[in-house]
């Protein structure tokens, strides 16, 4: 059954979903732990994607931390004290396809509702790639942002090399994943880590996932997958989406329902046309002209 629209899932202890009418909010909850990356948060985030999937009312995603940090990266102490889950979760990395840690990101990516990240505080490792996945990121201005497994001797694994390709130029993605230096707010904006910085990115996201919300839904998917076609696809493929996308929409029922609303809103909006009188003005012009320009 869907969520109702105020009601509060917590999926696992490091992970919940609340409603804010059409818009999910997936908040990570360790906010002792600065929201560090544990199993339980690796499944409560997959939880929270196939909820989303199957709930049609949810029409747009937060994704956001609690507490003074959106997520500091994996919790490598906690991990290490339970070895039989850590070899659970070692051998994802032999899976043909995308394991547990890569659908922690991309599997944003697959849902056909639009994903913000509120970024607050520390964003560092597993919290950027997760920022990363969303469509949008909205930092604050003292947020801070790190590919960060560097410094564990490991790699971004978790889709993060996918998803900077799509924002940064290959130098400055390298630098990232080899340095593992910190880059304040500013700098993630100017290097194209971040959409926008704004005072309450939470605040700030709700508003414009609600303002997407709005829109008509097929075409905002669509918009979506025709985006990651364009980045991602060589002009073939792209042209073949576009093809597929507007196939999709045009003449469809929601598309001509859309069509409908914005003739009856102009409609609404024209104004009113005086008729004319015999000598060809109309009466509100004829009334200002002088008696001379009467007579003549």
């Amino acid at each position: 059954m869907p969520a109702a629209p105020h009601d509060t899932i917590q999926f696992t202890p490091a992970v919940r979903l609340r409603r804010d009418g059409q818009v999910a909010i997936v908040e990570l909850s360790s906010p002792e732990r600065h929201n560090a990356v544990t199993d339980q948060t690796l499944y409560g985030i997959e939880k929270a994607q196939r909820h989303i999937a199957r709930d049609r009312s949810i029409r747009a995603v937060v994704i956001t931390g609690e507490g003074s940090s959106f997520c500091s990266g994996l919790d490598m102490p906690s991990m290490l004290k339970k070895p039989l889950t850590a070899v659970r979760l070692y051998l994802q990395l032999y899976l043909p396809w995308a394991n547990l840690f890569q659908r922690w990101s991309m599997g944003w990516r697959q849902l056909d509702v639009p994903v913000i990240a509120a970024i607050n505080g520390h964003c560092y490792g597993a919290g950027i790639q997760l920022a990363l996945g969303a469509d949008i990121r909205i930092a604050h201005p003292k947020a801070q942002l790190s590919v960060m497994e560097i410094r564990w001797g490991l790699i971004p694994d978790m889709g993060g090399a996918a998803l900077l390709r799509e924002l940064v130029r290959i130098d400055v993605a390298k630098q990232l994943m080899m340095s593992g230096e910190v880059l304040a707010a500013d700098e993630a904006l100017r290097v194209g880590l971040l959409t926008r910085i704004e005072a309450d990115p939470l605040v700030a996201a709700l508003a414009t996932a609600h303002a997407w919300a709005r829109q008509p839904r097929k075409a905002l998917a669509q918009a979506k997958l025709l985006a990651h076609a364009a980045y991602n696809d060589g002009e073939y493929g792209v042209l073949r989406q576009e093809r597929l996308s507007q196939r999709a929409l045009l003449g469809r029922a929601e598309q001509r329902g859309v069509v409908k609303a914005r003739m009856n809103s102009r409609k609404k909006k024209a104004p009113d046309m005086k008729p004319e009188d015999k000598s060809g003005s109309t009466p509100d012009m004829a009334s200002k002209m002088t008696p001379k320009a009467q007579a003549v």
